[in-house]
């Protein structure tokens, strides 16, 4: 990535996560943007998303802001001065969900070796 594309997620993440929660104040209250990427050519970019809560209120905000995508493009495009908006694609960002997987197995995995590790030493 150059310079300049790094530059421009960074403002997009910043300008994006403003915009929500002065904007959308209630409904963005769990809604953090986790990540901006953008194509060199600057025509395409992708946001990822981080949403806290029951699944079935992830979806629903999610779903909230695919709706909000053309508003969202509009107001990026006058916040940041680019020559062409890019077409945005949303994404949600699993990285924290995976990040409790893995967590979640090596927990498993402690308990497992702890559980049979008092076992050995019993048995001697």
């Amino acid at each position: 990535m150059s310079n300049r594309t790094i530059r421009i997620a960074e403002l997009v993440q910043r300008e994006l996560g403003a915009y929500l929660h002065t904007r959308y104040q209630q409904e963005a209250v769990a809604i953090t943007v986790a990540g901006v990427r953008v194509a060199p050519d600057l025509k395409t970019g992708k946001i990822f998303f981080s949403i806290l809560g029951p699944e079935e209120t992830v979806q629903d905000r999610f779903q909230w802001l695919r709706r909000k995508r053309g508003e969202i493009r509009r107001e990026l495009a006058q916040r940041i001065q680019i020559k062409h908006a890019p077409d945005w694609v949303f994404l949600m960002d699993e990285t924290v969900d995976r990040g409790n997987r893995v967590l979640d197995i090596l927990d498993r995995i402690d308990q497992e070796s702890g559980s049979s590790g008092g076992a050995e030493e019993a048995s001697k």
